[in-house]
């Protein structure tokens, strides 16, 4: 993967890049000796400071470690193969797609194991993958069935390209008002036993779920949740309609990943089992949304204060000019819309800098209250110290909806120099 990322081109229109600079070659950045505080970039633009990286990485390994359970993550978080191959390396199990399109990108740049943590369907969708299994034997796939109707195009799939393998399938559980799943064991059961009918051709690896739709709920609700899926699996093994050992448990987005792994270490199954979390926002991690999620991870876990590096922090940042001050308690940045997550909440702002400064901590009182397009809307003090041409550093909330508005982000180190960058695939 790295070679072919290294030649990657980033071409001179390339949102991010100096207006100045010519197309390059992404492993040329790091070279260009570019720093954000200097004036070298144009901004708005997003950085992924190196050393949070570094410590999240390490900061999840240490957990996988400690609680004994593999990691997927999802790759929909930020859809960057350099930064996939980053968490592979690390030890990560598997990578988790969600769609067909993310599936064909991470082979494109040679994953191996991967978990479609969806529905396959539609004719072309599943006649890819199973050319893929056909053409490389190498390559480990599974995916999710809800439903009879599931099992049946995928064996109508198989009769038109046989992979010469079983497809490797997990049963999905869900829950009433949620999305995909079985809303019962009954349903659950069903599904289980007609892709145990299908054998040889389809393969029942595991039971699987997403608890992250209860994030507003109490932790006793997931946990709830996490009791159903093991009730599914251990009425499967009861059954013999497992196809091979181990069992794959899998769950686990970036609130709750630490309940998952308690709970689904308490199922009693007859055969070896794997708890596959996917918590995917880890690696950049966020200043606002999975900044308090982890503080109830590690509340709930005292020992995980303990028994290692200190938790994930936010390697995600967006920077903008104060454009305007229009009003004594206002400003306008040139950020918007187009440039940050606001899906869950409105951006913070956490540092600002003249240039050619060291950073400082933006004072009490600066607060997001809108954005449009282009512009943000900062409520100030009075005496706030910005001034036009003045750099603010922001921190976001649900990284998956920053990365996804940038086809490049800079790699930056503590002193905001430009050491790399990551290119990504929406």
């Amino acid at each position: 993967m790295a070679n072919g990322i290294a030649a990657t081109w980033i071409g001179e229109l390339t949102k991010g890049l100096p207006p100045t600079s010519p197309g390059l070659e992404i492993d040329e950045i790091g070279r260009q000796r570019w720093n954000l505080l200097r004036g070298d970039l144009p901004l708005p633009v997003a950085v992924l400071r190196q050393s949070a990286l570094e410590r999240n990485e390490e900061w999840m390994r240490a957990f996988r470690e400690h609680m004994g359970v593999r990691l997927a993550p999802h790759a929909k978080t930020t859809m960057s193969p350099q930064l996939i191959q980053r968490q592979l390396d690390s030890g990560c199990w598997a990578i988790t797609v969600a769609t067909v399109h993310q599936i064909r990108t991470c082979r494109q740049f040679g994953i191996q194991r991967i978990i479609l943590a969806n529905q396959l369907i539609g004719r072309r969708e599943i006649d890819y993958v199973l050319s893929e299994l056909k053409r490389d034997p190498e390559f480990e796939f599974y995916c999710l069935v809800d439903s009879i109707a599931g099992v049946g195009m995928l064996k109508e799939g198989i009769a038109r390209i046989d992979p010469g393998r079983p497809l490797n399938v997990l049963v999905e559980g869900g829950e009433e008002g949620g999305r995909t799943g079985c809303r019962s064991l009954e349903d659950a059961m069903q599904v289980a036993r007609a892709m145990h009918g299908a054998a040889p051709k389809l393969a029942l690896c595991g039971v699987e779920g997403y608890e992250g739709l209860n994030a507003g709920a109490d932790d006793a609700v997931v946990a709830d949740f996490l009791r159903f899926l093991v009730r599914i699996a251990e009425s499967c093994d009861r059954e013999g309609l497992f196809a091979a050992d181990p069992v794959l448990l899998s769950a686990g987005g970036s609130a709750f990943f630490d309940i998952v792994a308690e709970e689904f270490s308490k199922a009693r199954l007859g055969r070896p089992s794997e708890i596959i979390i996917r918590s995917g926002c880890y690696i950049a991690h966020d200043s606002l949304l999975y900044a308090r999620a982890m503080e109830r991870v590690v509340g709930r876990n005292p020992a995980l204060a303990r028994f290692g590096p200190p938790p994930p922090e936010a390697a995600l940042e967006v920077w903008a000019y104060v454009q305007s001050r229009p009003e004594a308690e206002k400003a306008i940045l040139t950020m918007g819309k187009r440039d940050v997550s606001y899906d869950v909440e409105l951006p913070v702002a956490l540092k600002w800098s003249r240039e050619g400064e060291a950073p400082s901590p933006i004072p009490d009182g600066h607060v997001v209250t809108g954005l449009n397009d282009q512009h943000t809307h900062l409520k100030i003090p009075a005496d706030s110290p910005l001034q036009v041409g003045d750099m603010v550093g922001f921190g976001i909330s649900h990284p998956c909806t920053t990365f996804d508005k940038w086809q490049m982000l800079y790699l930056v180190d503590d002193d905001y120099g430009v050491v790399g960058a990551v290119r990504t695939w929406f």
